[in-house]
């Protein structure tokens, strides 16, 4: 049986637009290859694995993998590709997924990979959030590997401004303060700057660990919640490298200057995938064996790299002679130790 299935997208000639699954196991960037902590450094802050495993079955209903675990270790692990060391994986859907214990519990045993996870309703679903539910999250905040609550907030993107879900997120940032556990918070905001920032400012005391996930909307609403929450995390995803989005890029150059490759703190980044959404744009198709009219499948922690290779060539635009430049490298070990601040990974 031939392990490159034919994708409903497939041309007329019959080639196939999804390219073979090997195509998953990326190689590790040129950058990252001398070095002695390469399978230290890639750190995915937001990922969805059980999305990701269910687009892989889409894409690949013939593939060589059977189960999330082996399909982790595989893509995820292997010696040759990009390692990653440490992921949060994200729970966030309604009904919360009956067998998130089992996932959860199944990913935590791997060897080679730091796994934890945060849970709880996302804005596009706080029409369905019950009583019922939110138990659910509060018995999970329970499990040793939960490190916050997530991905929670507002998204206005096809719809005006919600009250029930500025309500279920009020409900939620509530249960998360009071709760007495010192975990972070994982934030989605979208198309909701208006509402966004007060919100979070009479919720949320100032100290908290706050994660803004895959950051899109204005450079200005970054910069007052930059200021007003001295913990809080810009997430960057590989969206960066859209040219339809040209905010992300923005908030980066800000951030640099404020910072260096030689005192890199100001760089408040967490580095993410959003897996199985927003590969980034800049992955080097012809090297990983794709043709020209071939799209990278779905997204995951692979790419990383080169998410923080573009990341580090906005801070690196208008850079003068003899200024040290940003690099790949320098990218992923702020964005490392950021993890480490907001997560405690």
């Amino acid at each position: 049986m031939s392990s490159t299935p034919v994708s409903a997208s497939s041309s007329r000639s019959g080639k196939s637009r999804t390219p073979h699954e090997d195509v998953l196991v990326l190689p590790i960037h040129n950058d990252l290859k001398e070095l002695e902590d390469r399978d230290l450094l890639l750190v995915d802050t937001h990922t969805h694995v059980l999305s990701t495993w269910l687009a892989y079955k889409e894409k690949y209903p013939a593939g060589k993998h059977e189960s999330i675990r082996a399909f982790v270790e595989s893509t995820l692990q292997a010696d040759s590709s990009n390692r990653i060391s440490k992921v949060v994986d994200v729970w966030c859907e309604a009904p919360p997924v009956a067998n998130w214990r089992e996932v959860v519990e199944d990913l935590s045993a791997l060897d080679n990979l730091n796994y934890r996870f945060v849970i709880g309703a996302h804005p596009d679903v706080a029409q369905h959030y019950t009583d019922e539910m939110e138990r659910t999250f509060v018995e999970a905040h329970k499990h040793p590997h939960c490190v916050g609550w997530g991905e929670i907030g507002l998204d206005y993107y096809n719809q005006p401004a919600s009250e029930v879900q500025k309500e279920v997120l009020r409900r939620q940032l509530r249960l998360a303060v009071q709760s007495g556990q010192d975990k972070a918070i994982t934030i989605h905001t979208r198309k909701a700057d208006a509402d966004i920032l007060p919100i979070l400012k009479e919720e949320v005391p100032k100290e908290k660990r706050l994660h803004i996930h895959c950051f899109t909307d204005a450079p200005e609403l970054a910069d007052a919640l930059l200021e007003h929450f001295p913990n809080l995390f810009i997430g960057i995803t590989g969206v960066i490298s859209y040219a339809s989005n040209v905010n992300t890029a923005e908030v980066v150059r800000r951030l640099g200057k404020t910072c260096s490759p030689d005192s890199p703190a100001g760089l408040r980044i967490l580095l993410e995938t959003d897996a199985p959404y927003l590969a980034p744009a800049n992955l080097p198709s012809k090297q990983i064996g794709m043709t020209s009219k071939q799209r990278y499948p779905f997204c995951h922690g692979g790419v990383l790299p080169w998410t923080a290779e573009f990341v580090a060539k906005v801070l690196n635009e208008g850079k003068e002679g003899g200024e040290k430049l940003w690099s790949t490298v320098d990218v992923l070990r702020q964005a490392r130790e950021n993890a480490k601040k907001c997560y405690g990974i």
